[in-house]
């Protein structure tokens, strides 16, 4: 089955440059030109993937993303915005988005991200041992279930979120930089732009951590990057 895109921009020209984009690039186009049919089409047709504008009719982008994400939509959204403002993109990131595009852009670099994410969420889906668990104190993540589990209790994630968590609990004990990260998790290079990184590391440290303040699972190593490790007693 075809997967479905769903593209929520008001400028017909964008839309239909981008309809045609993601229709080259094997996939389902769904078109919304403002936040609230974009939010409802969201709910009826559960894309695959969301391409959402910021600047929209009726709901701006910022509130489609946040009322997906407390309806417990995790499908992944790429936010465009005309403004190249550091504090839309970091309140972007924060609302939920998994990734962030300033205009102008080159749509082939917005169909490349596409695939990008929707091939890790394949590899997710289609995990040999569905029940193969990667363990860390208390932490528990199933790969292959988009499940998280804190002594016991389920914990919620965004799919960008899932993927960076994975990726840590894999490489445990190993000092890791933005930049690999960034390569690792998002497949592309953000042009030196590690705030995405930063971002979602806190989001993990609010969710996983007793104190974010004072991390015991993900330490910052100063100069360098992250390491996940085991908590040690304190």
């Amino acid at each position: 089955m075809t997967k479905k895109v769903l593209i929520i921009e008001d400028e017909e020209s964008i839309a239909t440059l981008l309809s045609y984009n993601v229709r080259q690039a094997g996939y389902e186009p769904l078109v919304a030109h403002d936040g609230q049919a974009g939010f409802n089409m969201a709910l009826a047709e559960r894309p695959a993937l969301i391409v959402l504008d910021l600047m929209l009719p009726k709901m701006d982008g910022m509130e489609v993303c946040k009322a997906l994400r407390q309806q417990r939509v995790d499908i992944p959204i790429i936010m465009l915005t005309a403004k190249d403002d550091e504090v839309d993109k970091v309140l972007g990131l924060e609302l939920g988005a998994d990734d962030y595009m300033t205009k102008p852009f080159s749509p082939r670099e917005v169909t490349a991200r596409i695939k990008a994410v929707l091939r890790r969420t394949e590899q997710g889906m289609n995990g040999e041992n569905e029940t193969k668990a990667l363990t860390i104190g208390g932490l528990e993540v199933y790969p292959s279930r988009f499940e998280v589990f804190l002594n016991k209790q389920p914990l919620e994630f965004t799919p960008k979120e899932f993927e960076l968590l994975v990726y840590l609990m894999e490489n445990r004990n190993r000092v890791l930089t933005r930049d690999q990260l960034l390569s690792a998790v998002w497949q592309y290079d953000f042009a030196g732009d590690t705030r995405i990184v930063d971002v979602h590391i806190s989001h993990l440290r609010e969710k996983i951590e007793e104190n974010s303040r004072k991390p015991l699972f993900i330490k910052t190593i100063r100069g360098l990057g992250y390491k996940l490790e085991e908590p040690k007693p304190v």
